[in-house]
């Protein structure tokens, strides 16, 4: 039986209506995103098309998703939004905050003393305000969420950036900040940019060592890290249809790393499948009576051309096992180049570690195509030559592959079993020697492999493939080692060679688990105390931030100007500052500490103007704050890439900074500085980016005329009296410039209760 039945019982009955209405105003066949956005308008039954990349759009998602790092800054929000319980189906995962050292008992227990704090805050917030709990251990959010909450044709919003893996049941999922979830959790309308729709064509089938992560490394490979932005990615075709439901959620889930708004695939049989497996064919029989509206028209997929915005054609049956990185998840390297590529640019070729799991690849279609190569190494007398480590992605996925053996296979190769849990994906990995910050190559299936995001040494070149392929270069030691042509020698002096990967789409017999890790709110939470010690240095009550005082913002300086990539990992970073993630001053003295200084190349080194010396920038920043003087940040292209983590744009906002003035955006960076009361700025040159110097002070010129559409002036004053005057552009609409007039989104939230 799945949970919130009825609800999923409303969408549906809704579908109908509301795909008729759709199909009258926009007049033409319908893709399966367009039919998802249209029948979750928050207006109802649609009356209007809307302009694609343009229109900004009022939605109701069906239910809300928070994982333990951010849903500590969502609920300190929500508490001050003076509702007694959330007004849909939302649910807080504890998955982010145990790290991943000597093994599952022991780094669960650790982690559990040190974090204890945290998370008996989550559990007394969701008794309080009727949220599902999932305690530490139950699994990391994304595959718990596929496996419990994800169907077919529902919208969902999630504070993590991978929110979109659910796209592999059909839904449209999206990653927000928690000031967003907080809209949704109080009943307010939820708003989005109307969406691009860009359309990718499968066809054929796949074949030997080629998985479905390979679809998404290739993507990510023609779309880079910023193709996606503004976009919903819709995949469709015969080849679609060939994957696995954990397939396509592995597709969907980084489709984050390309800057789409999510992903998603037409509602299928393996879908079916999947939904039935997991104890939910009421949702499956639910699904099947309105299927025709939970996939794309036949006239849009026959002619793909003529409705989506871009279309991408990949062939299944052709596809090749990519090797991504290192620094970046878009550059791509099919397998049988990867030597000759780390020959070319210098990259360490002796694999240190494989590391498999995260909420890319923890299924337990993943773990048996991984644990078939394994278990060939053990039958063939072959070591590994790295080190080996292994996160399941649910209790559930855990307990069944341990019933099935598949543990067991992994651990004959001297693997280590981690915690249900992100761990070394989100840099909460205690990794032996990296303090010495050695160059060195690791392997791992997760989705992100930006400078020290795994074990913090920035040297590390972090390489993304599939479960199958970190398993065999793991066996091997060797990054250009390619299982499809490559022979190893044995411990008999034997050359063998590995079979391609097989294993079982979902468990022969059935899933399995004592306990899932799940704890359902109190039917009445009046009488819950949420306690937040004064003196805690891991949560604090949050203070509202000033509303604007309707002036001009004059002789501001500059705090940073950020070259080249700045990602929410930069701005922001996870790793050891997780534990602060409930504690806004305590974590913003990681505020700007990765971004590089355009000025000398170094990171968390800034030039003071106040006193003429070079800083940390969150103390420079401080010293900003404490002397009255506003500052601005100035950022390259594709500024707060990756993580959803609203803390990215918090941070700068406590401390006193005013705008972020930038080449380009991430979608939800952008808007999670609108929504904390920031300016989020793009420059309408963008070569005016060279102008800017590191003594410049800075002046508006019309902000006091802020409207829509209506580009803003910023005269820049530089130390020798000369100036530049430089146009800025803005995304903001009438009610995101009141966010910014009444100093947050949450200011707005407030006010409408008093």
């Amino acid at each position: 039986m799945a949970f919130d039945i009825e609800m999923i019982k409303a969408v549906y009955a809704k579908y109908p209506e509301r795909i008729a209405a759709a199909r009258k105003v926009v007049g033409k066949p319908l893709t399966l995103a367009e039919k998802i956005l249209y029948a979750h308008l928050w207006e109802g039954d649609a009356t209007q098309s809307f302009e694609r990349g343009k229109s900004y759009v009022d939605f109701a998602p069906d239910r809300v998703a928070m994982q333990d790092a951010t849903a500590q800054m969502a609920l300190l929000q929500f508490m001050q939004a003076g509702k007694d319980k959330v007004a849909v189906p939302s649910t807080a995962h504890c998955d982010h905050l145990i790290l991943a050292q000597n093994g599952a008992k022991a780094d669960l227990s650790s982690s559990l003393t040190a974090s204890g704090e945290v998370f008996n805050f989550l559990e007394s917030v969701s008794n309080k305000y009727g949220i599902g709990f999932w305690k530490p251990g139950a699994g990391i959010i994304h595959q718990v969420v596929l496996e419990n909450y994800a169907f077919p044709g529902g919208m969902m919003i999630g504070t993590d950036s991978h929110t979109v893996n659910a796209g592999g049941l059909g839904m449209v999922a999206i990653g927000v900040g928690g000031a967003d979830a907080v809209d949704v959790m109080a009943g307010m309308a939820w708003e989005l940019k109307f969406p691009k729709l860009i359309g990718v064509k499968l066809t054929g089938k796949m074949n030997g060592w080629t998985s479905a992560k390979d679809v998404i490394l290739k993507v990510a490979g023609i779309l880079t890290v910023k193709g996606g932005t503004g976009c919903i990615v819709e995949y469709f075709g015969d080849g679609a249809l060939s994957l696995s439901a954990t397939g396509k959620g592995t597709i969907c889930n980084m489709g984050a790393e390309i800057g789409a708004t999510t992903s998603t695939f037409g509602y299928d049989e393996s879908m079916e499948r999947y939904l039935k497996a997991t104890d939910r064919a009421d949702v499956a029989e639910l699904a099947n009576a309105v299927k025709e509206h939970l996939t794309g028209d036949s006239e849009v997929y026959a002619n793909p051309e003529k409705y989506f915005d871009q279309v991408i054609e990949i062939d299944l049956s052709t596809l090749e096992p990519h090797v991504n990185g290192p620094f970046t998840p878009d550059r791509a390297t099919p397998v049988s180049q990867i030597r000759e590529e780390a020959e070319k640019n210098g990259w360490p070729t002796k694999v240190e570690w494989g590391l498999i799991g995260s909420c890319t690849n923890s299924s337990y279609e993943d773990l048996a195509r991984a644990a078939s190569i394994a278990k060939q190494a053990v039958d063939k007398k072959l070591k590994t030559k790295a080190e080996f480590g292994i996160n399941p992605g649910s209790e559930q996925v855990r307990y069944t592959a341990d019933r099935d053996g598949l543990l067991d296979i992994f651990t004959d190769l001297d693997a280590t079993i981690f915690t249900n849990a992100c761990g070394p994906c989100i840099g909460q990995w205690a990794r032996a020697g990296a303090d010495k910050k050695e160059k060195n190559t690791i392997v791992h299936s997760f989705n992100r492999n930006f400078s020290k995001r795994a074990d913090g040494n920035p040297n590390t070149h972090a390489f993304v493939t599939s479960p199958e392929m970190v398993a065999a270069i793991a066996i091997s030691g060797d990054l250009g080692f390619n299982p499809i042509t490559d022979t190893l020698v044995n411990a008999d002096g034997i050359e063998v060679k590995l079979d391609p990967p097989v294993g079982d789409e979902l468990p022969e017999k059935g899933f399995a688990v004592e306990d899932n890790g799940y704890q359902a709110p109190a039917e009445d939470g009046s009488g819950v105390e949420v306690v937040v010690k004064p003196d805690s240095n891991r949560l604090q009550l949050l203070e509202p931030f000033a509303p604007w005082d309707g002036k001009n913002i004059t002789g501001a300086k500059l705090l940073i100007k950020a070259f080249g990539k700045c990602t929410t990992d930069h701005i922001s970073m996870a790793g050891p500052w997780l534990r602060f993630r409930g504690h806004l001053d305590n974590i913003s003295d990681n505020c700007l500490i990765g971004a590089v200084n355009a000025f000398n190349d170094a990171t968390n080194s800034v030039k003071n103007q106040l006193t003429g010396e070079y800083g940390p920038v969150p103390a420079t920043q401080r010293a900003y704050k404490a002397a009255g003087v506003p500052t601005i940040v100035v950022g390259d292209q594709n500024y707060g890439e990756g993580s959803s983590r609203e803390h990215a744009a918090m941070e700068p906002r406590h401390l006193g900074v005013k705008a972020v003035l930038v080449k380009s955006f991430a979608r939800i960076h952008e808007t999670n500085l609108k929504k904390q009361g920031m300016l989020a700025l793009t420059f309408a040159n963008e070569a005016d980016y060279d102008k800017i110097k590191e003594d410049d002070t800075i002046n508006f010129l019309d902000l006091d005329q802020f409207a829509p559409e209506k580009p803003l002036h910023l005269e820049f004053v530089h130390a020798d009296g000369s100036k530049d005057v430089i146009v800025a552009n803005h995304s903001y609409n009438d009610a995101q410039i009141d966010w910014f007039k009444a100093g947050s989104a949450l200011n707005l939230i407030k006010a409408a209760k008093a």
